[in-house]
């Protein structure tokens, strides 16, 4: 059952939207509320289906490690666990949401969309897949590239209580922590509008709070494997970043536009045998395998961006607080407060922190 403060949340959210419908559309706010809606339907008690005898051994696994990484989250790491992930939904299709991304043809510049709340964001979200499959040809129409993906979950920003979806739980115990602890972050401290400084932050948080949570279970591998993941990630964005700027170089010139079509694809071409480059250094991961399996329009290249450019500045602010979080969350609520100029003017400088890490390699 939903309660009467999750209620007057979602009748206070919708009103923003409706104020905002110079944004967007009636429709599409409404299946926004009405999949949010179905999630709230939806939840689960975790300890109440771990009641259950007939619950699968897998499931009554992964439901305990969820109730211990939220005990660590809210005692060690004092992020604001309170009812979240301590409820289940099971979705029943494999993605929460589709996010629709568009681009120019001869960019690799997203298009914005606004919202309340969360701000301008590159990317339009649907609970129903075939209606961003829709969306999605529209753009094409209107001579966008376009790309649609899945995305398995989402903070409502303290807005709801965010429950553990059937699309992540099979997850293994360091991505799930650091899943939770990351999601948990944004409700710390979020800046509308600055998604790099958003995710660089939860990025920060999710590392420390893996480290901190494998050094209390004495797991170092634990914490290993999850530095690889985030250092393949590091080196597969700047793979993309590389290669957007070499398509970025074409699209300024002066050639007519069948040329640039024609070395568009040339260039598209190029990328993924870079990539298979970089997978050999990989020992046979293929985790972005699927990614590259796709048409890589503008609008695909669009959605990686160097979103945690900022974890050195922040990684050097807990240092400044002794490793203390409290302090660290003060301090960076205190930045996500300044106008965009002034916050990035007061972190620490990145790429002095990124040239001492080089040196100290």
């Amino acid at each position: 059952m939903i309660s009467i403060r999750t209620t007057l949340k979602f009748v206070v959210l919708i009103g923003l939207s409706i104020l905002l419908i110079s944004c967007e559309t009636v429709s599409y706010y409404s299946q926004a509320a009405r999949g949010q809606l179905a999630i709230l339907i939806s939840r689960e008690k975790i300890e109440g289906l771990l009641q259950d005898p007939q619950l699968p051994a897998e499931l009554r696994e992964q439901f305990e490690l969820v109730l211990q990484i939220r005990e660590f989250a809210a005692q060690e790491l004092q992020l604001p666990v309170a009812d979240n992930y301590s409820t289940y939904v099971d979705l029943g299709r494999e993605h929460v949401v589709w996010n629709v991304f568009a681009a120019p043809e001869f960019s690799t510049q997203a298009v914005n969309w606004c919202y309340p709340i969360a701000g301008c964001v590159s990317y339009r979200g649907y609970f129903s897949e075939s209606s961003a499959v829709a969306y999605a040809r529209e753009l094409e129409q209107e001579g966008f590239d376009v790309y649609t993906g899945g995305v398995d979950a989402y903070s409502t920003l303290g807005w709801f209580d965010d429950s553990l979806l059937s699309s992540v739980v099979n997850r293994s115990d360091h991505q799930l922590a650091g899943l939770i602890f990351h999601e948990l972050a944004h409700q710390v401290v979020f800046a509308p509008g600055d998604t790099t400084f958003n995710e660089s932050f939860a990025t920060a948080v999710e590392r420390e709070g893996i480290r901190r949570w494998a050094q209390a279970l004495g797991k170092q591998q634990l914490y290993l494997d999850a530095e690889q993941n985030l250092a393949r990630q590091a080196e597969f964005v700047a793979l993309i970043s590389h290669w957007q700027e070499q398509f970025e170089v074409l699209y300024s010139s002066d050639s007519p536009e069948t040329q640039k079509r024609e070395q568009k694809k040339v260039l598209q071409q190029t990328l993924r045998a870079a990539y298979e480059d970089l997978k050999e250094s990989w020992a046979g991961y293929e985790g972005y395998d699927v990614w590259f399996a796709r048409e890589l329009n503008n609008a695909q290249l669009s959605t990686v961006a160097s979103y945690n450019d900022l974890v050195p500045a922040f990684d050097s602010l807990l240092q400044q607080a002794e490793g203390d979080l409290g302090q660290f969350y003060r301090r960076v609520q205190e930045l996500a407060e300044l106008p965009t100029d002034e916050r990035e003017q007061q972190l620490p400088n990145t790429d002095l922190l990124a040239r001492e890490t080089a040196f100290q390699i």
